[in-house]
């Protein structure tokens, strides 16, 4: 008969495992209460790390929809339960397994989908998510750069063409006042040469006629 610590311990496994993007399973025999700490530290606040039983996480598991662990829950049991980034959690649990030999990694979950210890490594040498944020911040800041570089030099450009304009302006202003005179000069010229031309005639018409 379930005891109502037993149930509380099924009801907080299942929700653990519904919570969870991922889950790893792993046997943790020999581990100190302090390396069990230095663990729990190293896999941050968004991995809980569990010592469960394994006959109440085999229910919780059922309930919960997960079969990846069946015929896996022996000796003595922890699992990872990740909220956060996967990567990085599967990352530090598999350093720390490099690291001491008492962890051995059995199997997981991720999204569903079940992983074998292999899978877990391979999950852990993926790029983390905020090593994937801080590429795609680099790739989006590079055009947003370029862009602006090029909006500065497109208004320094149009600001030296508006200011071209003006000392030409002012320049052909003076030749075409000082070039005026030299149109008039020859109208002048043409005007008084017409009226000698209407005088000679009269002139010599005067000096023919004889005196009375």
């Amino acid at each position: 008969m379930a005891t109502p610590n037993k149930v509380a311990a099924v009801d907080e496994i299942t929700t653990d495992f519904k919570e969870s993007t991922a889950a790893v399973l792993t046997e943790y025999r020999g581990l100190t209460v302090a390396k069990l700490k230095e663990l729990r530290v190293s896999l941050g606040l968004e991995t809980k790390f569990s010592v469960v039983k394994n006959t109440l996480t085999a229910i919780a598991a059922k309930e919960a929809g997960v079969d990846a662990f069946e015929g896996q829950l022996a000796g003595p049991t922890a699992i990872a339960f990740i909220k956060g980034d996967a990567v990085a959690a599967a990352k530090s649990l598999t350093d720390f397994a490099k690291a001491n030999k008492e962890l051995v990694i059995k199997t997981g979950i991720f999204e569903g989908k079940a992983l074998n210890a292999s899978e877990v490594a391979a999950l852990a040498a993926l790029e983390s998510r905020e090593l994937q944020l801080t590429k795609v911040a680099s790739i989006l800041k590079a055009p947003i750069a370029a862009a602006a570089r090029s909006i500065d030099a497109l208004r320094l450009k149009l600001e030296e063409e508006q200011g071209a304009p003006a000392a030409p302006a002012a320049e052909a202003a003076a030749p075409a006042e000082e070039a005026a005179p030299a149109e008039e000069a020859p109208a002048a010229e043409a005007e008084a040469v017409a009226e000698e031309a209407a005088a000679a005639p009269a002139a010599e018409a005067a000096a023919e006629t004889p005196e009375a």
